[in-house]
């Protein structure tokens, strides 16, 4: 592996998550000075913890669906490249979404 392409790459990323931060801090930080409702900053807070922990399950459940497929395809001795192998990649990956989304969806 070529590790001069990337750190680069994650520099960016620890750049772009590092401002996100701080414009949600300074966002916040603007609703409260605002003299909103209480009931409004509950509201968004709360709207927010669902929406990351909503976010959380999603990626462990394509997570877990492309691990799957990865044993799969580690089960039938795949090696090579081809469209067959990738096809049950995406596949994993879209069932792991649609499972989110069903899972999701009860939990409310």
């Amino acid at each position: 592996m070529q590790f001069e392409f990337l750190v680069p790459i994650v520099l960016f990323v620890c750049i772009y998550l590092a401002i996100k931060a701080v414009v949600e801090a300074y966002a916040r930080r603007k609703l409260v000075q605002s003299n909103g409702s209480e009931d409004m900053l509950r509201t968004i807070i709360e709207g927010e913890e669902t929406r990351r922990r909503q976010g959380s399950l999603r990626w462990g459940v394509i997570l877990v669906a492309l691990a799957v497929g990865f044993g799969l395809l580690e089960a039938f001795d795949w090696q090579r490249a081809s469209p067959g192998l990738f096809a049950i990649l995406l596949a994993a990956t879209g069932l792991g979404n649609l499972a989110a989304f069903y899972i999701a969806r009860r939990v409310k």
